[in-house]
């Protein structure tokens, strides 16, 4: 099973959010294809991870062809678009959380057993998701972007309470996986941090999840 350390980030109250994160999280990449044959494309997309006491924080950041956003909501289509994806589980627990985003931190999160039968977060919940995002050159307005080609850099930072996992406080272990997606962009791709052994791409398959270690 992959695994991946997840620090505490120390004396926050001393700097600023992305000096504790770039010091103090752990980087990380997705860059396993699965599919090749079908989905060879795989944009540049790491990152860092860390938590506090009360979140897990997940600075994901991207370089590649097109830009796609059309959800302008929380709760739409965010899979099709530009995406990028954090799926987290806490052992024991049946259920897994899906966190997906895009450049615009529009947010899909449910949780559930399987890919069938989601519950979404509620809107309380949604609100508890902080999402800080940002596009090199592009003012992130409230109107649908599709850009085709082009090398597009770009970078969401999403801090989930574990409140919100249901948990009351930082976990020693996790499960979970890293993605990067983009169903509906000009270049379509599904590239993973854990690989995913199945046919055709499928991000709901807890079976292959890693391992996340809080220390």
């Amino acid at each position: 099973m992959k695994s991946l350390r997840i620090p505490l980030l120390q004396n926050l109250e001393e700097q600023d959010l992305d000096t504790a994160i770039e010091l103090g999280g752990e980087p990380f990449k997705v860059d396993v294809v699965n599919w090749p044959s079908e989905y060879p494309y795989s944009p540049f997309c790491c990152g860092r991870i860390a938590h506090t006491e009360e979140s897990l924080l997940i600075d994901f950041r991207v370089s590649g062809l097109d830009l796609r956003v059309q959800g302008l909501s929380d709760k739409e289509r965010i899979w099709e678009d530009s995406a990028c994806e954090f799926f987290v589980q806490v052992p024991g627990s049946e259920e897994y959380f899906n966190f997906e985003v895009n450049p615009a931190g529009r947010l899909v999160a449910a949780r559930g057993a399987g890919r069938a039968g989601r519950t979404a977060l509620s809107d309380e919940d949604f609100g508890k998701i902080v999402r800080i995002s940002s596009v090199d050159g592009v003012p992130l307005i409230n109107v649908p972007l599709n850009y085709e080609g082009g090398i597009w850099n770009w970078r969401v930072l999403l801090i989930i309470p574990f409140e919100v996992l249901g948990l009351e406080e930082a976990p020693s272990k996790l499960l979970g996986n890293i993605y990067k997606c983009g169903d509906l962009t000009a270049h379509p791709h599904y590239v993973t941090w854990a690989p995913v052994g199945t046919p055709a791409p499928d991000f709901h398959r807890p079976e292959f999840f890693g391992e996340f270690i809080l220390g």
